[in-house]
């Protein structure tokens, strides 16, 4: 069959020879958790369409719909530019291999460049043939343990995915959920250090007197320290004057 002509944004991930549905609709939902649209498949052994692929793809659907089915891999990437053949096992052949995270950098590349980037995933038993690694320009290899080095389809696909999201897109390597409030300003840091540093005063905390300048640097320094919200400013000054009230009734 001839692909359809297309530049696209994203690269084709082709699952060569799967052999259950289940596993081909995980896929499709691998591929959807990153945005990424464009399935092949070559030569499923159960047939095409896949009942069972239709229930393991839930949300994912879609990209079954859509999936072009060939008979074999050169049908699959005549249009590819540049495919990239996902393995664990060493393969006696001579190509670039690159990690899973330097692969969809370099895809990104291409891909901006107006190239049409494809990934290969073999079969569940065995993974790709050397044949069909022979028709790809490089090599993933994902680094897994040597006594353990099966991966299941899918996982292998998210994995990619992943990666592929990590490339281009805006991912935040952390952040802080800061449930309906703000970070502290420096001001209010100064007043709740100012505060405690009279309570303590009035308690003699600092004590001996040849102590108490580090001690009273030490703990302003402390509340510098402290990354602290608005609400933990308000919820410290609330608890150091309920100690207070609490001390003044004598209870």
């Amino acid at each position: 069959m001839s692909l359809p002509v297309e530049h696209p944004s994203i690269p084709a991930f082709v699952l060569v020879r799967p052999q259950m549905g289940e596993n081909i609709g995980a896929a499709a939902r691998a591929m959807w958790n990153f945005g990424l649209d464009r399935m092949r498949i070559v030569a499923p052994r159960d047939g095409w369409p896949n009942q069972n692929a239709v229930a393991m793809a839930s949300g994912a659907g879609r990209l079954l719909d859509e999936a072009i089915l060939t008979d074999d891999l050169p049908g699959a990437i005549g249009d590819s530019t540049f495919v990239f053949a996902t393995t664990a096992r060493s393969r006696d052949l001579t190509k670039p291999i690159y990690s899973p995270e330097a692969a969809m950098r370099l895809a990104a590349e291409k891909i901006a460049q107006g190239q049409r980037v494809s990934v290969l995933f073999g079969p569940e038993r065995a993974g790709l043939e050397n044949d069909d690694i022979a028709r790809a320009n490089a090599i993933i290899s994902v680094p897994v343990n040597p006594a353990f080095a099966s991966l299941n389809l899918a996982q292998c696909v998210l994995l990619v995915g992943y990666e592929w999201m990590r490339a281009v897109g805006d991912v935040t390597a952390q952040t802080t959920e800061m449930a309906r409030t703000d970070w502290a300003e420096a001001i209010e840091i100064e007043h709740l250090a100012n505060h405690y540093q009279d309570r303590m005063e009035e308690a003699g905390f600092f004590f001996p007197e040849h102590k108490a300048h580090s001690m009273r640097t030490n703990l302003r320094n402390m509340w510098s320290r402290m990354p602290l919200t608005r609400a933990d400013v308000q919820m410290m000054h609330g608890m150091l004057r309920q100690l207070v009230r609490w001390k003044m009734r004598g209870d």
